[in-house]
């Protein structure tokens, strides 16, 4: 008979220790059964699962879409009752800025003018007309639709035609948005750029400096004042589109006092501590993440129950 487990925690990236730990911790409190899944351990979890000696109740996964090991387990667990935060299919849709692009149009969410161009393979020929170009403006951003993580492949600053020719060749099967620059609002003695996270049922706001990549905690204090309170009603859009239990988004408010999502989702979140890192996430934002995904998970299995 099957030793079961209330959450599997994957994950292989050694800076995610400390939210992995924590969120271990918040399970434990709630009387939650915990197991890491890890490097050294993922081939004989993976048989054991394979073989029903072990299963999960629910199953976070950090790990399966950078590490290839990680991929038979999370492919086996598909086929379970498991309860997958950031089920796959959701994410292959979600982490499509083309898809996302368009979908959050048609909610009447605000988005960058942006142009979406068909891939190198599929269309070497670009067909841009001097009034889209000029509509984008100087400097834009030029953006894969499919290669997400860090701003990789992400072009800030473009200036001319040559560069988007010559970017869309770095990822020959991905779709591009061409994407104009937006120039937030000052805020007292910030910019107003935010990192705003949908974590497990919960609305998390952030101050984040794009230029910089630093957080600082948004209060309660801070959204009263500044009227920020449309954050909250844009992200629950976004989770109505993307249907994820776990992503940031950025969204900016610009000169004209328009809120833009500039960055639609991202369902990898980076979970680095700001005590050990300057360009890392609040600790009182990760430990709220925490319990709320501890929180949540005991209540998926309660009404399972």
């Amino acid at each position: 008979m099957a030793e079961i487990f209330d959450i599997g925690l994957a994950w292989d990236w050694e800076f995610d220790r400390d939210f992995i730990f924590g969120v271990e911790e918040m399970c434990n409190a709630l009387k939650l059964s915990t197991f890491r899944i890890e490097p050294h351990n993922i081939e004989s979890v993976t048989k054991l699962v394979k073989s029903k000696k072990i299963s999960f109740r629910t199953f976070l996964d950090r790990a399966s879409d950078s590490a290839d090991s990680f991929i038979p387990l999370a492919k086996f667990i598909t086929k379970t009752q498991t309860h997958i935060f950031n089920r796959y299919e959701l994410v292959e849709y979600a982490k499509d800025k083309a898809n996302m692009h368009l979908a959050l149009m048609g909610e009447g969410i605000q988005v960058p003018y942006s142009i979406i161009v068909s891939p190198y393979n599929k269309n070497k020929e670009l067909e841009l007309s001097l009034t889209e170009l000029a509509h984008l403006g100087r400097p834009f951003i030029i953006k894969p639709a499919n290669t997400t993580g860090g701003g990789l492949g992400v072009v800030l600053g473009a200036e001319s035609l040559k560069e988007i020719l010559e970017t869309r060749q770095h990822h020959k099967n991905d779709t591009y948005l061409l994407q104009e620059t937006v120039q937030p609002k000052i805020l007292g003695h910030d910019i107003a750029w935010f990192r705003t996270f949908y974590a497990f049922g919960e609305i998390i706001l952030s101050w984040w400096d794009h230029r910089t990549h630093i957080y600082r905690v948004l209060t309660k204090h801070d959204e009263r004042k500044y009227k920020l309170q449309k954050l909250r009603s844009i992200m629950l859009t976004i989770h109505k589109i993307c249907r994820l239990d776990f992503f940031s988004s950025e969204i900016a408010l610009d000169t004209e006092r328009k809120f833009i999502a500039v960055d639609y989702v991202n369902e990898i979140c980076d979970m680095r501590l700001q005590s050990n890192h300057f360009d890392g996430v609040p600790n009182e934002i990760i430990n709220k993440i925490q319990f709320q995904c501890a929180k949540f998970t005991r209540s998926l299995i309660k009404k399972s129950a």
